[in-house]
């Protein structure tokens, strides 16, 4: 199966592509693609994502009362002005942690797989996670980067359930949890189900089971990481 039949099968024939690709996994060509959109859509995102940063920072008054007038000036400054070479970094980074990110995740559903039966592989998850990824990293990051342009904002912009009440505070507890529940992300595991049905030969209702359960550990690992730096952080 090429590669374009593979991208257009994640989105409109996900039961046969997701087959042929637990018989014959590929990734590498599918994953260039994945990153290169991601280092395109934070190259778009980024200086929206600076501005919010740069409010952020000057709202802060906790932080300007421990830091200090002069340190929080000089931190406040490097914010708006930010060296070429650290934006660079950035740009590099980015795609370096989506791929550990996709590493981790199939090697955690991989044993959830593998708890329950001896079938399957890892490079047949792993391919089969990349290839559902393109469903947030290419059209989702597509939607959100019209959304941020149009609003200029980043922290404002959700593809969620927190997108159906735009009262709520970036920094509530409420619009922490809403988040995890994005619709792109439903998207992508539910097509992931259908992989994990033919990778560890399951019934497809077990497979979604494996998939979905999975994202609910992944929503209450972040939600749990966003409440922790609320409480916590600065």
């Amino acid at each position: 199966m090429s590669l374009v039949n593979r991208f257009l099968g994640v989105f409109f024939n996900p039961k046969e592509t997701f087959k042929a690709l637990s018989e014959k996994p590929k990734w590498a060509d599918i994953l260039i693609i994945l990153l290169i959109a991601v280092i395109v859509y934070i190259y778009i995102i980024g200086p929206y994502l600076q501005q919010d940063q740069i409010n952020a920072f000057e709202n802060n008054t906790r932080l300007r009362e421990r830091l200090g007038e002069e340190a929080f000036k000089q931190r406040l400054e490097f914010l708006k002005n930010p060296p070429q070479f650290m934006i660079v970094i950035g740009l590099i980074l980015q795609p370096i942690s989506i791929l550990i990110i996709l590493l981790i995740q199939s090697l955690i559903i991989f044993g959830m797989g593998r708890l329950s039966s001896s079938e399957g592989k890892f490079v047949q998850v792993f391919s089969a996670l990349i290839h559902a990824s393109a469903i947030n990293l290419i059209l989702g990051n597509t939607l959100r980067s019209f959304l941020i342009l149009t609003r200029k904002s980043v922290f404002q912009t959700t593809t969620s359930f927190a997108l159906f009440f735009p009262k709520l505070e970036v920094t509530s507890p409420a619009f922490i949890v809403l988040a995890q529940i994005d619709f792109f992300q439903i998207w992508l595991f539910g097509v992931l189900g259908y992989a994990l049905s033919y990778i560890f030969k399951f019934e497809l209702k077990k497979g979604l089971i494996l998939s979905y359960s999975f994202w609910l550990l992944k929503s209450l690992f972040n939600i749990a990481l966003g409440l922790l730096n609320l409480r916590f952080g600065a």
